[in-house]
């Protein structure tokens, strides 16, 4: 008999508790893992095109440029490199919605010419985007040494829509004659 009632026992009450608590812990532990993945995977859209614009200013950098002028037989025309200047516009120019994402007017990364902003880049976007991007330039490309002249790429996003901007920002400099850029992207709020 003493058998028989040991087999037909079910579980306590306080042992449900502690399984639907150990559960209860680890769908917590889920969602903060899933959550801090999606936001990490949605800051690196804003570090991969800071780091393409720097790379692009980098670019822009040894394009050699010189005057569109006749030069006749015999005749030389100096050249010159130097950083894009900046540009005159964010993109989007409306910036992008908190916690969504935007798609920029493709006019807007037409703005500037062969030495300023987004074309003198040659940088644009196509889709969506969860930030707003803006290049910011010392270059005046008035020739002579740009020894000492400056760049930044800068993307400003709210991801979670708390009204907390997360700032991706990367630095490049003139020195020796070479763009060098920052080792690292300084990020501000990366995750806001």
């Amino acid at each position: 008999m003493a058998i028989r009632k040991t087999l037909k026992r079910g579980f306590t009450l306080i042992e449900l508790m502690i399984v639907v608590a150990i559960i209860g812990i680890l769908a917590v532990l889920a969602i903060y893992g899933v959550s801090r993945y999606l936001k990490t995977s949605k800051t690196a859209e804003a570090t991969n095109n800071i780091g393409q614009i720097g790379k692009n200013a980098t670019e822009a950098y040894t394009r050699e440029k010189m005057s569109a002028t006749y030069v006749a037989p015999g005749q030389s025309s100096s050249v010159t490199t130097c950083l894009c200047k900046a540009a005159t516009n964010k993109v989007p120019a409306t910036g992008v919605p908190h916690s969504a994402k935007a798609v920029a007017n493709p006019s807007e990364w037409l703005v500037g010419d062969a030495t300023t902003g987004w074309m003198c880049l040659k940088y644009s976007i196509d889709g969506p985007q969860y930030y707003q991007y803006s290049y910011a330039s010392s270059s005046t490309c008035a020739g002579g040494s740009q020894e000492g002249t400056t760049f930044d790429a800068i993307a400003n996003g709210d991801l979670d829509g708390n009204n907390t901007t997360s700032q991706f920002q990367l630095h490049g400099e003139v020195h020796s004659g070479n763009v060098i850029l920052a080792p690292k992207v300084v990020e501000t709020n990366p995750e806001e």
